[in-house]
């Protein structure tokens, strides 16, 4: 492969022109990664043009330049945000001190440890969603899935980077491992149990970047406030991207709903499928599966290896600024969902190993308010059904609650009571069965599938029937 112009092949605004050394380590790199994205990217994208938004900069006119785009020919840019002229560590023993520009050798391991478990995220995604363009409900949603594709793409790059610029052999070794992994793969498998789930159908893929790409700006907005600098940057960058995605998620789901409704009205029936859309008991039960798996990737409820990434100010919480307390957490507690005598129950527990929960009840919270507009939309339509979020303790694989049964309003259960009425809560192999039915592609201009509305907007301004997707 002839070497890379930089400047043109991958915008960036880390001086990759002048670092002969990260140069020749990502020449290194890319053709294994344009032979990953070949081989487990966008199944037969190759040839189209899609409206895509690349970003060359990151300042307002350069972070959203739009245009088609042959997917092979996107250019995966590297971008942090801008420098902060005197920033300072504001959490931590280090709290006060000036920001790490170089990986401090004794917190080497943990930094790169959470490089790499964010970086495996990324290309995991794309491995899940690779068949889905092949349903797409209109050329608008095609086209903002391959939107979210390249930009997880982008965000494994951003990752990349950091590993190859700071961590040496090991860090070209990890980036290497990055692409040998595979979603749901029994050898090699993605390090996050959620990020191995298959992602059928549209519906799920509406909820993945709805929960999914929602615990991402948690963990990005965490990994912001690092006190080693180039990572803080890298994330806050990313989190402008990650924004599209729960965008998608959203209006996604907000479709179906809306969509739900009118054929239950227009039909004169409580049971959507009987008109060929997707019923709400059945969006209930994907919003149950979703949402309790995400609720894992924060981990453990009490953990030591978080206190010790805030304590040594690697990993922050969730605007770390913004929060009124010492940023220290020696001396503070935090009340902690816990299983005490069988049932959930609020603990009281030192706020320094509690920082997976606060983040988690950040998202909680954060999830809760989507729920409540999909709910606004349903009771305007005067049909008498409500959304919920279930239980925290509801399906749990990891911490307090794994291992143990519960309803999806937290009612503790046997197995066998389980066994028995689970089919109320998650997705059965006939609610698949049938929303894969519904499943048929729209490659028509301006044509949307029936089980889901058009949606309120084009992108950047193009009407619905834009051309959004060129075919070969």
């Amino acid at each position: 492969m002839n070497q890379i112009n930089y400047s043109e092949k991958i915008p960036n605004n880390v001086n990759l022109d002048d670092n002969r050394r990260l140069q020749r380590a990502l020449e290194q790199w890319q053709p294994n990664y344009l032979k990953w994205w070949e081989e487990m990217g966008p199944k037969d994208s190759s040839n189209l043009e899609v409206y895509l938004r690349t970003a060359i900069s990151v300042d307002s006119q350069g972070w959203a330049h739009f245009g088609h785009v042959k997917m092979p020919d996107y250019r995966w840019g590297i971008f942090l945000a801008p420098e902060e002229e005197g920033r300072k560590i504001n959490f931590g023993i280090h709290k006060g001190e000036d920001a790490w520009q170089e990986v401090p050798g004794e917190y080497r391991a943990d930094l790169r440890r959470l490089i790499v478990t964010q970086g495996d995220t990324e290309p995991a995604s794309v491995e899940q969603q690779r068949l889905l363009a092949q349903t797409a409900p209109s050329l608008y949603d095609r086209r903002n899935l391959y939107q979210v594709n390249v930009e997880e793409g982008r965000h494994l790059w951003a990752m990349v980077y950091l590993l190859h610029a700071y961590f040496g052999r090991d860090g070209r070794e990890e980036a290497e491992a990055l692409l040998t992994r595979h979603s749901g793969d029994p050898d090699k498998p993605r390090i996050l149990q959620a990020f191995n789930e298959d992602t059928p159908d549209w519906l799920a893929f509406y909820m993945f970047t709805y929960f999914q790409d929602r615990d991402g700006k948690y963990q990005l907005s965490a990994l912001s406030e690092s006190g080693f600098d180039p990572l803080a940057r890298t994330c806050k960058f990313m989190l402008t991207e990650e924004a599209h995605h729960m965008f998608v998620g959203e209006t996604g789901v907000t479709r179906v709903i809306q969509r739900t409704c009118e054929l239950m009205k227009e039909n004169k029936t409580d049971n959507a499928r009987t008109a060929g859309g997707i019923d709400l008991q059945t969006i209930q039960k994907y919003i149950n599966f979703h949402y309790s798996i995400c609720l894992d990737l924060f981990g453990q409820e009490i953990s030591t290896n978080a206190a010790n990434f805030y304590t040594e100010g690697v990993k922050g919480r969730f605007l770390e600024t913004k929060i009124e307390d010492d940023h220290v957490l020696t001396s503070d507690s935090y009340d902690v969902l816990e299983l005490k005598d069988g049932k959930p129950t609020l603990v009281e527990e030192p706020a320094l190993k509690s920082i997976n929960e606060r983040l988690r009840n950040d998202y909680i919270a954060d999830s809760q308010r989507g729920v409540d507009r999909w709910n606004a939309i349903i009771k305007k339509q005067g049909i008498d059904f409500e959304l919920s979020l279930p239980h925290q303790a509801f399906n749990r694989g990891i911490g307090t609650f794994a291992g143990h049964r519960f309803s999806n309003d937290g009612k503790p259960l046997s197995e066998a009571q389980w066994e028995q009425q689970k089919d109320q809560w998650v997705p059965t192999d006939e609610d698949f069965a049938y929303v894969a039915s519904l499943m048929k592609p729209v490659t028509e201009i301006g044509k949307v599938a029936n089980w889901v509305a058009k949606p309120a907007r084009g992108i950047n301004n193009q009407p619905f029937d834009f051309e959004y997707v060129r075919f070969d």
